[in-house]
């Protein structure tokens, strides 16, 4: 063997990753996971850092490299609210993107249906932390996007996923029990809704800005019911005051697009 040949062998062993290595970088490689993109915004001149919602890993932050150039692949893929097909490499806390593919199956928003689009993204933003999975949480959006596309009334679509949005993240959510007396809440009766202890009947010494509802609204909220015209009215109140509480009172930026536009 050539004294060339042998520099060149020990040159290649050098730039060859070890087998440790090697593996690191194959359980920091995820392919074809679902995903939707929730916000997007510049990355340098060229690329974007995209936060996605994923099925199996959360809420993950990716640069997609390149995607703001005119002929870029990934430019006409990251869409919000449509289904995508994506692949990264990385563990830390940015990724890189490889792929995104369009995967289908949805009708695009249009407008107050995008409007309300944009406000569920916006809680998911809040909400749900970096790589926190929620299988649940996952497909009850997919759902609510479906429904929305498919002209279904928002305000009753955003009531439901506001619910399974705080059961799923951590906020405990039951509307049809009483915690003072253990029973089932009655539907003549009215309540309140302690924003970390639960529903408790109204006695008139609440802080004021607790919204009082009946123990009928409560009920249809547990069941997703809003046929009955006060259950939709005392409802948004109350998840209004609800996610206002856990968001330590930073307002919403779309929900005050769509309370000005007499929707939500």
């Amino acid at each position: 063997m050539s004294p060339e040949t042998v520099k060149r062998d020990a040159k290649r062993a050098r730039r060859a990753p070890s087998p440790a290595r090697a593996a690191e970088r194959e359980q920091s490689r995820v392919t074809e996971q679902p995903g939707f993109v929730l916000h997007s915004y510049p990355y340098r001149e060229t690329s974007l850092i995209i936060d996605v919602l994923t099925r199996d890993h959360g809420r993950v932050a990716l640069v997609a490299k390149g995607a703001k150039r005119p002929h870029s692949a990934l430019r006409g893929a990251l869409q919000t609210f449509q289904p995508l097909s994506l692949a990264w490499l990385g563990k830390g806390e940015l990724r890189t993107l490889t792929k995104a593919e369009w995967v289908g199956g949805l009708r695009p928003l249009e407008g107050d249906a995008l409007l309300s689009g944009f406000y569920l993204n916006e809680l998911l933003v809040k909400f749900c932390a970096r790589d926190d999975a929620h299988d649940k949480l996952f497909q009850h959006y997919l759902t609510t996007l479906h429904h929305l596309a498919h002209g279904e009334p928002a305000g009753i679509i955003l009531r439901a996923f506001e619910r399974v949005l705080l059961r799923e993240t951590g906020y405990a959510v039951a509307f049809d029990r009483c915690t003072q007396t253990r029973g089932k809440v009655a539907p003549e009766r009215h309540y309140v809704f302690h924003p970390d202890r639960g529903v408790r009947p109204a006695g008139g010494d609440e802080p004021s800005d607790w919204p009082v509802v009946s123990g009928q609204t409560l009920l249809d909220m547990e069941q997703d019911d809003y046929s009955r015209a006060q259950t939709v009215q005392q409802s948004k109140l109350l998840m209004r005051f609800l996610l206002n509480h856990h968001l330590g009172g930073v307002p919403l930026n779309t929900r005050q697009i769509l309370l000005d536009l007499q929707k939500l």
